[in-house]
């Protein structure tokens, strides 16, 4: 990640988990049939603000494997890499 960035109030900064390929009787799935990946690393976490202000302790920290919803989030690119900035409420479980 060129740019430096820095989540705000109770939001976290995940890279998605690409699901490695795989052939089952000789058929590719195209990439367009595929469903995204739910599992993601954090990369960065906000200041664990809530929305009236209050500071709340997060309980994921960078490094964490995690599993996001699948339909939250927004997503960007920075060059070629892609980014998802979810709420902690977004995040369902630690992996591991």
């Amino acid at each position: 990640m060129k740019k430096k960035i820095k989540p705000l109030g109770n939001r976290v900064l995940v890279k998605k988990i690409e699901e490695t390929e795989q052939v089952k009787g000789g058929i590719i799935i195209p990439d367009a049939a595929k469903e995204a990946s739910q599992q993601a690393e954090v990369i960065a976490v906000g200041s664990g603000k809530n929305d009236e202000g209050k500071v709340i302790e997060f309980e994921v920290k960078v490094g964490d494997c995690v599993l996001v919803s699948k339909y939250g989030g927004t997503e960007f690119k920075d060059d070629d890499e892609t980014f998802v900035i979810f709420r902690q409420d977004d995040i369902l479980a630690v992996i591991g």
